[in-house]
Formats: C-alpha cells, structure tokens, sequence
C-alpha cells in the first residue's frame, strides 16, 4: 500500500493532545495543501481561521459545545463558506488539511458541534458566511484504535440501489 493511502488508513480523531507548537514549517504545509484543494470551477469561495492563541482558543471551545479539550491543541482551524457557497467545496479543502496533518503526524478531529452564532461572534466571522467544520491540530496525547467499520455489502452498491457489489482487497 502506498504513502497516500496509508495516512488515509491511519487518521483517527484525536481528542488528547500535547501543549507542544506545531512548527511554522508544518502548519504552513497543511495550509497549502489546503490551499491547493479542488473546488467546483476552481471558485475558491473559502477561508481557514488558523487559531493560536490559548485565550481564543478557549473561547472557541466554550462555542463548541464546551469541548474544553479542544484548546489542549496548539492550532485550530476554522474553515468558513463565502456568501453563496455551499459546504462540499469547504468540506474538500478541510479534509485535504486533515490528511496532510496526519502525514506529518499530527491528530485532528473534526468538530462539528458548535454553535454558529458564537464562533462567529469569537472569530469576527460576517453573518452571511458559513462555518463548515473546525479541527484542532497537535501532536496526539493518545493513539486511538481503528473505530468498527459497517462491511462493505452494507454501503457499496453496484449498478443500482440494492445491488450488492462485491469486492476485496
């Protein structure tokens, strides 16, 4: 199995983090290849929030459902919609951050409860933008186990729904 495919395999949500910095060398590689993520007629109509500070990132946790251990990470990153874009561009780009952090091993975990209002009142977000997701960024605390997956006749489909396809590895 090669590179690529293996840092898909070995991403997990992380939720315990070390205090240490990501170096500025390895943030910015995450952020470009975020950058370089497609979008729908390469429209672009996104932008990350990298977050540092501890006192924000504390506040950003309290909007997040008091997920306090979200600020243990050194880095969050808040991706935001433009006016009119929907979330699957958005949800492209922040994956692509997520798998490169994973590669130069760091843990993410994709932080879908939150409450808009609130992270955009923390962050200065306008109103008529969108938050797709937020992910914190560290070095993991923790190395969790691979989650049950459903098997594959659950969720492939050959042809038309409900036709099984079969396949293996």
């Amino acid at each position: 199995m090669n590179e690529t495919l293996q840092t898909m395999w070995k991403r997990r949500s992380v939720r315990k983090y070390k205090s240490d910095p990501i170096p500025e060398s390895d943030l910015n590689l995450i952020l470009e290849t975020a950058r370089r993520a497609p979008t729908g007629a390469n429209r672009q109509k996104w932008a990350m929030i990298v977050i540092t500070e501890l006192e924000l990132r504390k506040e950003v946790a309290k909007a997040c459902n008091n997920q306090i251990w979200i600020a243990d990470a050194p880095v969050i990153l808040c991706l935001v919609t433009l006016p009119g874009e929907g979330s699957i561009n958005g949800t492209i780009v922040l994956d692509h951050a997520i798998l490169a952090a994973t590669s130069l091993g760091y843990g993410t975990c994709w932080i879908g409860a939150y409450s808009p209002e609130k992270v955009k009142k923390v962050l200065g977000i306008p109103e008529d933008h969108g938050i797709i997701c937020l992910t914190p960024v560290g070095i993991p605390a923790e190395q969790p186990n691979e989650r049950p997956r459903k098997k594959p006749d659950e969720l492939f489909m050959k042809e038309k729904f409900g036709s099984v396809l079969d396949y293996s590895i």
